[in-house]
């Protein structure tokens, strides 16, 4: 079940991004962040423009994505969103990826965004295929630009025109 985000989902927010951080594939941060870290983060996107959405299983949270503004402040992008999701590792290969990213898509034509992307880094493979998936295109690549640990990754751009 999808559901708008609460402030008392966010110990469980934090957990899956963190378990991503950890991963060293699935995003470009790497220090851990805490409640204190994401509740300015939290607060400045839940709202009707750019919501948070949680994937329930029983009652607990095992899923969220969201949709941000691209370039905030510039008039010229206001229809276009940045969608990012985050999966708990233990219900990865369980379908979450695909509803996540059906509703996702479904709620930002609601909102009437025009375009959707998605920046990833090139080693997260399994989000490449799930963008291509749903119909996401590369428009960019900013090659090797990304340093984790001493490796380098490609940073990508992914788009659907709604």
């Amino acid at each position: 079940m999808f559901r708008k985000a609460l402030e008392s989902d966010l110990p469980k927010i934090v957990d899956i991004y963190n378990q991503a951080i950890i991963a060293r594939h699935c995003t470009a941060d790497t220090v851990l962040v805490d409640f204190d870290n994401r509740l300015n983060w939290f607060n400045q996107h839940n709202n009707i423009k750019t919501p948070i959405f949680v994937y329930e299983i029983r009652g607990e949270v095992v899923a969220y994505g969201y949709i941000s503004l691209y370039r905030f402040g510039r008039a010229a992008f206001e229809k276009v969103g940045e969608i990012s999701y985050y999966i708990d590792f233990v219900h990865h290969k369980q379908g979450i990826g695909n509803m996540m990213m059906e509703y996702l898509i479904s709620e930002a034509r609601k909102i009437d965004y025009a375009h959707l992307v998605a920046i990833l880094l090139a080693c997260n493979v399994k989000s490449v295929a799930l963008l291509e998936k749903y119909g996401f295109a590369c428009w960019g690549v900013m090659p090797d630009i990304a340093d984790i640990d001493g490796e380098h990754f490609s940073h990508l751009y992914y788009g659907l025109k709604l």
